[in-house]
């Protein structure tokens, strides 16, 4: 588990009220997150409609639900699999670094989304650097050996011997 770090919670919870154009209730990092009310109406906030249903309260369970459309929302606009956190990681409190990795992963995805003009999170995300490359620069490298084509300048491991043979000291 990572360790959490303050600073950018901070950042995500303004990054998420800018967003929202609106102040975020008061407490801890998590105690704000963990109903997935605020998280459902930040996704309905960037891709309108993301989420149908958003319970404002009720028992453990229909909160839980919130934070699960806020998942299925954010994968299907775009957010990396393995990015997003797990339910239990935010609502009980398992790994906090986790939702914050997941907020970030879900700032930076904006800026593929022309739609989108509200603020971004973290960094600026690389442009398409394509190279191209003649056939005649491609050929050169051909006739190249390098260390991993088994060629090391005649070293070899002829008189290791070690292999099945035991030590003598």
């Amino acid at each position: 588990m990572a360790p959490r770090n303050k600073e950018q919670e901070a950042e995500v919870l303004q990054w998420i009220s800018d967003v929202l154009g609106e102040k975020l209730p008061p407490g801890q990092y998590e105690d704000v997150l963990k109903d997935g009310v605020v998280l459902c109406k930040l996704i309905n906030k960037m891709a309108p409609g993301s989420v149908k249903k958003i319970q404002e309260r009720g028992t453990n369970f229909q909160l839980m639900e919130n934070i699960q459309r806020f998942q299925a929302a954010v994968k299907k606009y775009g957010v990396p699999e393995e990015e997003i956190f797990q339910t239990a990681d935010l609502f009980e409190r398992r790994n906090i670094a986790q939702v914050t990795l997941c907020l970030y992963s879900l700032g930076r995805i904006t800026q593929k989304h022309p739609e989108y003009n509200g603020p971004t999170l973290g960094p600026k995300m690389a442009d398409k650097n394509e190279r191209n490359f003649s056939e005649e620069q491609l050929r050169a490298h051909h006739g190249e050996l390098n260390l991993q084509m088994g060629y090391n300048k005649g070293a070899s491991q002829a008189g290791c011997g070690s292999f099945g043979n035991s030590r003598h000291m």
